[in-house]
């Protein structure tokens, strides 16, 4: 789109042409974009604020960053959070602290996983075992299981004893889904510790974990 068709969906009431318009500014350069997105960053209808979050992320630029730390700890709207905290991730390994205290203070399951997912990707293994430390003891279980499935992602490297210890925790526990995840993440860790669990989950009660230590030491 031309930035004057740009300009003239983004006047419309119906949010149905901002839409569009706020992702056709991937297609121009930050000077004239960030400004624009800027402009929108309290669109009323959330789903254009989260097409600002994605478009910032796109254009690396020091006022992007901003804007989207601003919205990731007062924008309403879970989503919108959830995608600046992954748009915030694609400026770098530097990103990571400001994702760790957001997972500390926001506890949202969306905004939560989006971090979990972020910092896997980052591939920070400090920031990562913390907020999975701490998303361990999430009530939202869909939480619980992203964080155990990250743990998998520090088999190698400076967290790998602690993300192990944490990992033969759980297959103690009383909690079969979470026994049947652990054993599945066990298998990124070259470990005797780590092989004797998954042996011994091979006799577990349940069907799902057995099935699981069997596909883990395949």
């Amino acid at each position: 789109m031309e930035l004057s068709e740009i300009e003239a969906a983004l006047q419309q009431a119906d949010y149905q042409y901002r839409l569009p318009a706020i992702a056709a500014l991937a297609d121009h350069p930050a000077a004239v974009a960030v400004p624009i997105l800027q402009r929108h960053v309290r669109d009323p209808e959330f789903l254009v604020r989260t097409f600002v979050m994605r478009g910032l992320g796109k254009h690396r630029t020091e006022e992007a960053l901003t804007a989207l730390l601003q919205a990731l700890k007062t924008d309403d709207t879970p989503s919108v959070r959830a995608e600046a905290a992954n748009s915030i991730s694609w400026f770098g390994p530097a990103t990571a602290p400001h994702l760790v205290h957001t997972f500390a203070v926001d506890d949202h399951w969306l905004v939560r996983q989006s971090i979990l997912a972020a910092l896997t990707d980052l591939g920070e293994a400090e920031a990562l075992y913390e907020v999975c430390d701490r998303a361990l003891s999430d009530e939202e279980f869909t939480v619980r299981e992203m964080a155990i499935r990250a743990l998998g992602a520090l088999g190698q490297g400076n967290r790998h004893t602690a993300a192990l210890d944490r990992l033969l925790g759980l297959t103690l526990g009383d909690r079969p889904r979470e026994r049947a995840l652990a054993a599945l993440s066990l298998r990124h860790f070259e470990d005797a510790r780590a092989r004797q669990a998954l042996a011994q989950l091979r006799t577990d009660p349940d069907h799902r974990v057995q099935a699981a230590a069997l596909e883990a030491l395949l």
